[in-house]
């Protein structure tokens, strides 16, 4: 074994077998976000076992540092998030999970185990690099504030400061073999609505005698569609959509007030504030003129998510010459959001896709749902990919 992509594919076959340990130990124990303590008492317990220094961040975080021998000051970022959803698994498999009501539908049990892996990879290989890669298995990635931003604020980006950050997330809709990579604006800002419309309840059949908080409500939620057909640029993603509305009323019975929920999706952050203005100032004046008052709460999320153009395009060739160019893919915009964008807001970054995907075993379900799987294949893959385009990134 000469070059040091043939080494890392070794170790990546040699240790595939313990990554679907990982997975599968992590995927049958899942747990909610900011609460992941099993989880990150299993992730120290494996890095303690490397060798791997370390230190916890934001109660559940585990930041670990791997130096190599050879001189450099050059530091690269590894994330992996930990954290599931509250979801019922309805998977028939015996690592099936036994936190009921809880379930990895989002691949976060293979990003964790792919990064353990890259761990295990890059340790093997100390003496043959230099730089110093900090591994960030992250809390909270499914529940605002987001745990990057509780970990950037606790210092993570510093002392060693990475001058690049890397994030892999699996993707069902690609098959297993493949990644794919997207330089530039990529995954949407995301916020969360909270709109109280308050009117006067009363008898159905004497709308004279009340203000009808549901028709105000109505008007409300098709008013705000138009800031988005009508001021947002035609060229920008917008999604605005609405999920949960309760008027407590009856057939007979005019409510006292209807709520409504609903999120707001862009991919340009002075377009989002200008919108979330906008929607605000609507939804007031709109209740004011119908003899009402409205509650318009917003709940900011996480920002959008922009991939470094330049490290994202170098990244790519480097994924090309380790899995070959037939299996490098370019990946659209996702209106999905990511608080992978927190970091992207700091240090030049960036975010891909691992593809999970096989239609020959069935494994076809996307995330977020409660069949969600992997094909496990891709365990092999991602943590060398992982290891290979960090080593490259710092100049080895």
């Amino acid at each position: 074994m000469n070059t040091l992509q043939e080494k890392i594919k070794k170790l990546a076959e040699e240790f595939h077998s313990e990554n679907i340990g990982h997975r599968r130990h992590l995927h049958a124990y899942p747990e909610p976000s900011f609460e992941e303590f099993e989880t990150s008492k299993y992730i120290q317990k494996q890095l303690d076992q490397l060798g791997i220094p370390f230190q916890i961040m934001a109660d559940t975080g585990v930041i670990g540092l791997i130096k190599g021998h050879k001189p450099s000051d050059e530091v690269i970022a590894l994330r992996a998030d930990m954290d599931a959803l509250p979801i019922h698994e309805k998977n028939e498999v015996e690592y099936v999970s036994k936190n009921i009501g809880y379930m990895h539908a989002c691949g976060h049990d293979a990003h964790t185990a792919s990064l353990l892996g890259a761990a295990k990879i890059l340790n093997s290989l100390k003496a043959e690099f230099g730089g110093t890669i900090k591994l960030i298995f992250q809390p909270g990635e499914e529940k605002v504030p987001g745990g990057a931003s509780l970990l950037i604020a606790e210092g993570v980006l510093e002392n060693p400061k990475p001058e690049a950050v890397l994030g892999q997330h699996v993707a069902p809709q690609i098959p297993v073999g493949k990644v794919g990579f997207r330089p530039g604006k990529y995954m949407a800002s995301a916020d969360e609505l909270f709109v109280y419309v308050h009117g006067k309840g009363g008898h159905g059949a004497m709308p004279d005698l009340n203000i009808d908080p549901v028709l105000i409500a109505s008007h409300i939620i098709v008013a705000l569609q138009q800031i988005i057909s009508r001021n947002a640029n035609p060229k920008m993603p917008s999604v605005l959509s609405f999920g949960r509305v309760i008027a407590e009323g009856a057939t007979n019975v005019i409510p006292d007030q209807v709520y409504i929920e609903g999120t707001f999706r862009t991919l340009d952050e002075t377009w989002r504030a200008s919108a979330l203005g906008k929607m605000k100032k609507m939804a007031e004046l709109m209740a004011e003129g119908m003899g009402g008052s409205c509650d318009f709460q917003i709940k900011k999320g996480f920002p959008a998510l922009v991939n470094d153009e330049a490290l994202t395009h170098r990244l790519k060739k480097e994924a090309q010459n380790y899995l070959g160019e037939e299996n490098v893919i370019d990946l659209d915009l996702w209106m999905a959001s990511e608080d992978f964008a927190f970091y992207s807001q700091i240090a030049p970054s960036c975010f891909y896709r691992l593809g999970t995907r096989n239609d020959d075993k069935g494994i076809t379900s996307s995330v977020h749902t409660p069949t969600f799987n992997i094909d496990e294949e891709a365990l092999k893959i991602g943590p060398g990919l992982m290891s290979y385009l960090a080593l490259k990134q710092l100049g080895n």
